[in-house]
């Protein structure tokens, strides 16, 4: 019997991972992808922090990204994929800063999640190189990390040896017996459902290396509120480097880098980290991600034979597994 077909409009993580998992699966799996370098997946900080991003009003999504975090250690070892497992710290710089981190902690405490209220000394005792303006913060233990772009590459790669095709980047049609839309921030393009409902949200983000004689980048992800502001910095896997981002914006496909947003992501993430200063600018990206009404991802059925995967936001990484999960099974039943 010939196997049931299906192809996955998208080749980002999201893409990537429904594609690898439906092959798994039993699945004749095909990938079209547009290749832009704007992709939410290829400029993506790696965070997979659930607990760090929970806020009140997204309790949906809380939820979804606390079980694909359970998903992650095992996605990751199939990949052959490293994470950063030293977990998040989230720090503030003034008052109205550690205001916003108080709210945090309580919504955390509300949920009964893991986390640990620290002071200038205990932030400091994980974390030497903060900056002195660095008051208060929070320890979040089971939040992780992965290089985006080390993922991605290992995700074609399994893709690859488990059969899937890759045929190439028709951007509208919708092909094949079954169809995924996992396009991220284009999805909307591809179906009029979706065209209401996705639509891109501007991020800009750099990518720090340090030069010689500089402090190597913190072990872990900090988070930090900046008088308002938030920056986030992510070591990357030999601590060698900094990701800082990242700005958000409502700007449609612009993709250009703003002097502003430049400006202002440095600035913040100097006050957290004063050594970066000695780093080198090695790279400033644009990325869209897929936003959504509720920020809140779609995926379902569309209409038969049109499943959407798409409206991950800030989330794409960290609920790649469990998206994938769920295709899958919607598959299945349809099978």
């Amino acid at each position: 019997m010939a196997r049931k077909r299906v192809t996955v409009l998208g080749g980002g993580v999201i893409g990537l991972s429904i594609a690898w998992r439906a092959a798994q699966a039993g699945f004749a799996v095909a990938v079209r992808d547009r290749g832009s370098a704007h992709a939410g997946s290829w400029v993506a900080g790696g965070m997979l922090a659930p607990v760090s991003e929970a806020w009140p009003g997204d309790e949906a999504v809380l939820a979804l990204g606390l079980e694909s975090i359970r998903l992650w250690p095992g996605f990751a070892r199939e990949l052959g994929v490293r994470l950063n497992t030293a977990g998040t710290l989230l720090t503030a710089v003034d008052a109205a800063d550690a205001a916003v981190l108080d709210q945090h902690a309580a919504h955390l405490a509300a949920h009964g999640l893991e986390f640990q209220v620290l002071g200038a000394a205990g932030l400091r005792e994980r974390e030497p190189g903060l900056g002195p303006s660095v008051r208060s913060g929070l320890s979040i233990p089971g939040d992780l990390a992965v290089s985006a772009r080390t993922l991605l590459a290992a995700l074609r790669t399994a893709c690859a040896e488990a059969g899937v095709r890759f045929t190439g980047a028709a951007e509208s049609e919708v092909d094949g017996s079954t169809t995924v839309i996992a396009a991220g921030a284009w999805s909307a393009e591809l179906h009029p459902a979706l065209r209401d409902v996705i639509h891109p949200v501007k991020g800009e983000i750099l990518s720090l290396l340090a030069r010689p004689g500089a402090l190597e980048a913190p072990e872990r992800t900090i988070r930090a509120q900046v008088r308002g502001r938030a920056v986030y910095l992510v070591p990357n896997e030999t601590r060698s480097g900094l990701l800082v981002g990242a700005t958000q914006y409502e700007a449609g496909f612009d993709p250009t880098v703003r002097v502003r947003g430049v400006l202002d992501l440095l600035t913040d993430a100097e006050e957290v980290w004063p050594a970066l200063t000695e780093y080198a600018l090695a790279e400033t990206s644009v990325g869209f991600r897929a936003g959504s009404r509720d920020n809140t991802p779609l995926i379902d059925w569309l209409e038969p034979g049109v499943l959407a995967a798409t409206g991950h936001h800030r989330n794409g990484v960290l609920l790649a597994p469990v998206t994938a999960r769920r295709v899958v099974e919607l598959l299945g039943e349809a099978a």
